[in-house]
């Protein structure tokens, strides 16, 4: 409960640094050197762990791969802030956004800015680092306490033809103001966190949660050689033992950390008959998207000091297909960078790497336009008119415009979604989702789309992603839901992204059948399938997932060992034997470790504040707790968790306070509401309870469970008809969620009303068999009554 996935809302772009470690304190950096010059003598020292060297060492032999990522992106990624490397006009410019007017400035070198600041007031900023080069670039400001901020306000470097070269906000249409976490000043804009992992190389964040501080350092201030490949010492030892004349991996082991050689020795033929190219021997790893992914996904980390060749979920939880993160089709809708959508993809599917398509140094593509499409996909047949419907040459005729739809994201900067999919209008049609040819023809429905699809090439439009109508069912709750989720989470051929996220959403939707489909998914080859499997088994009691998951407390990746460990950290102690005991105790140690790496975020406090209210240790959970509520008093899973505390302690009264303390400052959210209601319940104070949870319900009338809660409330008021009112117009929105069905039979029955207590019965078995029972008693008790 409570996870923010970390938001990485910078990108990728640049700045080419020196090779050194720095440590970001009272804003001021500085460090030792690790690399020599280009072209110097360098001597790497033996070790038990490899060291990092700087790129510096690695140009005297890698000088057209050094010359490529010269300028590039990942070169640019961070820089500190000079008459040079800064785009932005300091000349004295003014920018004004919901009323505040910020002025930038030059002053003797230095890079300045006045704006708003922590405390609300107008202030003076000194720019520190740049951060990212194209189509924007942002501004770094450093903080006593270690932190680097982020500005709200960033350079569009876009040409002014473009509509660039000016200065804008990157919340629009939105007011954070000091004290809101989007605030420039705020926690979701601190860059120790937020961003600064992806932007250089080897970060440490290095947080300290007594003094609230960070002492954060890099091994170079980009994206340079040993971000991709590791550390380096080890390979220029090896080096040096070389002969001039011996050729490159001929010596032995040359100390690499990973050897990108997923592309070595192959190539792609394209089938005349099919238009379309085979890989001449199968793809036997993913370790370039691994790779990628570590920076180039929507994901939350979990520990440090992550190595090539490793798999992602060693240190980062990457985002599986969720709502308000992708559509129901995988789309992506918000910024989700490109590895999910490409582990969907038919692409990765037949074995196609990052870098079949994306020179790795420079970042540029293989070939310019459809170019780099055309290596694998028949110019003849792929470029024709009859193909793409479009006039030759125009930007509609591009691949990317109907297969890799583009959103903008950080106002100027739009970004191709990587899952390669045939444009289907026909489910937008039914299922609401988007579709490429409406994304140019905004005038035209999907219906008028779907007919000239279905029109030109026939029919069957099935593709390779065909999971949206179970996807989409899940998403609205419908009967058919759980029926799809069971094949789709174990279907062969599925993208194991589409069955962890399957596998995922089913644990809504408890049944012997999921949980034999989770036991099979905790066995699978993919790490991201394991790890949703263990959550599919989130509603069995402690035991009963012991036998079933228990094993993967040893699991080979950390990811899923973190999700085991949060599983069955409720696992009574006395019914476990001293090797298990040891065990779960390790996973968990793990579990707390990842929480403290991130004790700078709400989130990773109320995990930690949530073990130990399971393990019994109260006091702790309440510190932890509270530090959340400090660190950001809006992440309202803080206040819910806390009240629940505060009532297994019997302070009902104290967590009643702070509920209504938090509706004074957030007075529209509806977990507040509920949590206050549930409080009021316990207090006996049940007027003032059902008018809690009835605001609830009415905030968010999508949320089944607060619709249940408020129809049981009136109930149990003797308002029976109102709470059969409400629940039925819940059922609506959601029929397949089973505690309302349960609710609409019971009270149906106790009132009497037997036959419309047997429909809703006959509902419930339809989503959930083990209703049987009860349905069996209605009808014998129908039966009796007539």
């Amino acid at each position: 409960m409570g996870r923010r996935l970390n938001v990485r809302a910078r990108r990728i772009g640049g700045a080419r640094g020196s090779p050194r470690a720095a440590v970001i304190a009272g804003g001021l950096a500085s460090g030792a050197a690790l690399a020599t010059a280009p072209g110097a003598a360098f001597t790497a020292q033996p070790a038990d762990a490899p060291m990092f060297v700087g790129s510096a060492a690695c140009g005297g032999c890698h000088e057209s791969e050094m010359a490529a990522w010269r300028d590039s992106h990942h070169d640019l990624a961070m820089q500190e802030a000079t008459a040079k490397t800064v785009l932005g006009d300091f000349e004295d410019a003014n920018f004004t956004h919901a009323g505040v007017t910020s002025r930038f400035f030059r002053r003797d070198g230095g890079l300045f800015v006045v704006t708003d600041g922590p405390d609300g007031q107008l202030g003076e900023f000194e720019i520190r680092y740049t951060f990212g080069v194209y189509p924007l670039q942002q501004y770094l400001i450093a903080f006593p306490d270690g932190r680097m901020q982020a500005l709200g306000i960033a350079w569009d470097a876009r040409s002014e033809k473009q509509g660039g070269q000016r200065w804008f906000h990157l919340y629009p249409d939105q007011n954070p103001h000091a004290g809101d976490p989007l605030h420039w000043t705020g926690i979701d804009q601190t860059w120790n966190f937020m961003c600064a992992e992806c932007h250089s190389t080897e970060l440490q964040k290095n947080y300290d949660p007594a003094t609230n501080s960070y002492a954060t350092t890099w091994a170079e201030i980009d994206v340079a050689c040993e971000t991709c490949h590791g550390p380096g010492s080890a390979h220029l030892a090896w080096a040096e033992r070389q002969q001039s004349w011996l050729p490159w991996g001929k010596g032995g082991g040359d100390g690499l950390t990973v050897h990108f050689d997923e592309r070595k020795g192959v190539h792609w033929t394209i089938d005349p008959a099919t238009g379309d190219a085979a890989r001449s021997a199968p793809r036997t790893s993913a370790k370039e998207l691994e790779t990628c992914g570590v920076c180039h996904s929507r994901s939350a980390r979990i520990a440090e000091g992550w190595r090539s060749g490793q798999q992602l979920l060693e240190t980062h939880l990457p985002a599986l297909l969720q709502p308000g993160l992708f559509e129901a089709d995988g789309k992506m809708v918000d910024e989700v960078y490109s590895y999910a959508s490409f582990r969907q993809s038919k692409m990765f599917a037949q074995g196609v790497t990052c870098t079949d398509c994306h020179e790795p140094h420079s970042l540029q593509l293989r070939a310019e336009g459809n170019g780099v499409c055309y290596q694998c996909h028949e110019q003849a047949k792929y470029g024709a008119v009859a193909h793409h419907r479009h006039a030759g040459g125009s930007p509609a005729a591009g691949c990317p415009a109907c297969h890799m739809p583009e959103r903008t994201y950080m106002v100027v900067d739009p970004r191709h979604d990587h899952g390669f999919r045939i444009p289907r209008p026909d489910l937008s049609v039914r299922f609401g989702v988007s579709n490429s040819c409406n994304d140019c023809h905004g005038d035209r429905d999907a219906s008028w789309a779907a007919a000239a699809i279905e029109r030109w090439h026939g029919p069957d439009r099935k593709g390779f992603q065909t999971w949206t109508e179970t996807l989409a069912a899940a998403r609205d709750d419908t009967a058919e839901a759980a029926p799809l989720l069971l094949p789709l989470a174990t279907a062969s051929g599925t993208p194991a992204i589409v069955r962890a996220t399957a596998l995922e959403a089913l644990a809504r939707y408890p049944s012997r059948e999921a949980v034999g489909v989770a036991q099979r998914g905790l066995a699978d080859a993919d790490p991201l399938v394991r790890l949703a499997a263990l959550r599919t088994l989130r509603s069995l009691p402690a035991p009963q997932s012991w036998q079933v998951a228990g094993g993967l407390l040893d699991d080979p990746v950390r990811g899923v060992r973190l999700e085991a460990a949060s599983l069955l950290a409720a696992m009574p102690q006395d019914q476990l034997a001293p090797a298990d005991r040891e065990r779960l105790a390790r996973a968990i140690d793990e579990y707390v470790a990842a929480q403290r790496l991130n004790a700078d975020r709400p989130e990773a406090r109320v995990n930690l504040g949530s073990l130990y209210a399971q393990q019994g240790q109260a006091a702790a959970a309440e510190a932890e707790y509270l530090a959340a509520r400090s660190l950001d008093p809006s992440f309202v899973p803080t206040y819910v968790v806390l009240a629940q505390l505060y009532a297994q302690q019997g302070r009902d009264a104290d967590g009643e306070g702070m509920l209504r303390e938090a509706l004074a400052a957030m007075p529209a959210d509806a977990e507040l509401h509920m949590a206050l209601g549930l409080n009021l319940v316990r207090q006996g104070r049940s007027t003032e309870a059902l008018a809690a949870i009835a605001r609830a319900a009415e905030i968010d009338p999508g949320n089944p469970r607060y619709a249940y809660v408020h129809g049981v409330g009136l109930n149990s008021s003797g308002r029976p008809d109102e709470a059969l009112e409400v629940l039925e117009a819940s059922h609506v929105r959601h029929p397949a969620d089973r505690d309302t069905l349960l609710a609409l039979v019971t009270i149906n029955r106790d009132a009497g009303r037997l036959d419309a207590a047997l429909r809703w019965a006959d509902r419930l078995v339809a989503i959930d068999p083990q209703g049987r029972t009860l349905r069996d008693e209605i009808a014998r008790l129908a039966g009796e009554q007539q």
